[in-house]
């Protein structure tokens, strides 16, 4: 084969590859296609070394591998997302797996949530409300989570302060909601 036929053939996978690759993001692949990279970027490295003289093949050629390289780190940073569980495609599937398995232990009997204390329950959309205003997100905070945290850290904060009562607060510092303690007197 020569020239001409090799950079369609390698533009042509290449397609295939994007199609494969979003197929794989998408969910209708269960694996990512390794195998078909691997056939691209070995066309990729075919041409390198050489010196292509038509204008128009060095051309396309420089373009082809200019768009797997854009598409390599773009696969690269939705595969890194994928594995953080940060990929939102992926998190919503997560999210409905949890919601199907906190339904089926509610029927099964399991333990429910107690009631959070009012002033807590305050504390917590205030925190919420200070996230939002700082463009920060808030889906991942739960009133279980502030009030865990806080039930944590009050014997420690009592004993540093030496009181039977804490108050919280919540302030914005360098652009962070934080919820701070003073000793209620």
């Amino acid at each position: 084969m020569g020239l001409p036929e090799d950079i369609a053939l390698f533009e042509l996978n290449l397609n295939e590859l994007i199609i494969k690759y979003e197929q794989y993001f998408l969910g209708l692949e269960k694996r990512e296609p390794l195998q078909l990279l691997d056939e691209v970027e070995r066309f990729a490295r075919k041409y390198q070394g050489t010196q292509i003289i038509n204008t128009m093949q060095k051309f396309k050629y420089n373009s082809v591998i200019a768009r797997l390289s854009s598409y390599k780190q773009y696969w690269n940073r939705i595969t890194r997302l994928i594995e953080e569980g940060k990929y939102s495609r992926d998190r919503f599937k997560m999210e409905m797996h949890q919601k199907k398995e906190g339904d089926g232990s509610q029927a099964r009997g399991g333990e429910k949530s107690q009631p959070i204390n009012p002033e807590l329950q305050r504390l917590y959309q205030q925190f919420i409300e200070a996230r939002k205003a700082c463009h920060l997100p808030v889906e991942s905070i739960t009133p279980e989570m502030v009030v865990a945290a806080i039930e944590k850290q009050k014997p420690a904060i009592m004993n540093k302060y030496h009181c039977n009562k804490v108050e919280y607060i919540v302030v914005v510092e360098k652009g962070t909601p934080k919820i701070k303690v003073r000793p209620k007197l």
